[in-house]
């Protein structure tokens, strides 16, 4: 078995979410639930389908968005992985309508930070172990941190 270091290549600020799933209708029903929770988001997933012609399966509604998630997608080339990119919403705005699709088994992230994925390869193909996402944590909150937090999240609407 051979480790490998694999970086999720996107624009610093562009969130995305990556996950595990089991089937190949995977990437029309996400592409649904998305279009149906957030109007006006855009997106692009690309899916690894594990099986027979073993292709990257992608859909979305920006064609830059779904060229991004093609190409990270064919460079994890891990059995019934997913990733999305969302531009105009966050992870939080669509992450309950994605893990509730019966298909996905797991989120592994979802975040804008950069990440790494951990993945294992052997003769029969490549899987996630896990991510690395964003710095190594540096220590623990201050009082100061807790206001800045508060506010921040009340700012951009999130807290009321």
């Amino acid at each position: 078995m051979e480790l490998k270091s694999i970086p999720i290549e996107k624009p610093a600020d562009l969130n995305f979410i990556l996950g595990q799933s089991h089937f190949i209708k995977t990437v029309e029903d996400i592409h649904e639930g998305i279009v149906l929770t957030v109007p006006g988001i855009r997106f692009g997933i690309g899916f690894c389908e594990s099986s027979g012609p073993a292709l990257v399966r992608s859909s979305g509604n920006d064609a830059r968005l779904v060229e991004l998630a093609q190409k990270n997608a064919l460079s994890l080339s891990c059995g019934h992985c997913f990733i999305i990119f969302l531009e105009g919403g966050f992870p939080v705005n669509v992450l309950n309508v994605v893990k509730s699709v019966p298909e996905v088994c797991s989120i592994f992230c979802a975040t804008a930070n950069p990440v790494e994925v951990i993945v294992a390869e052997t003769a029969q193909g490549r899987g996630i172990l896990g991510v690395i996402d964003g710095a190594k944590t540096k220590g623990i909150e201050t009082e100061a941190d807790v206001k800045v937090r508060k506010e921040f999240l009340r700012k951009i609407g999130y807290k009321l």
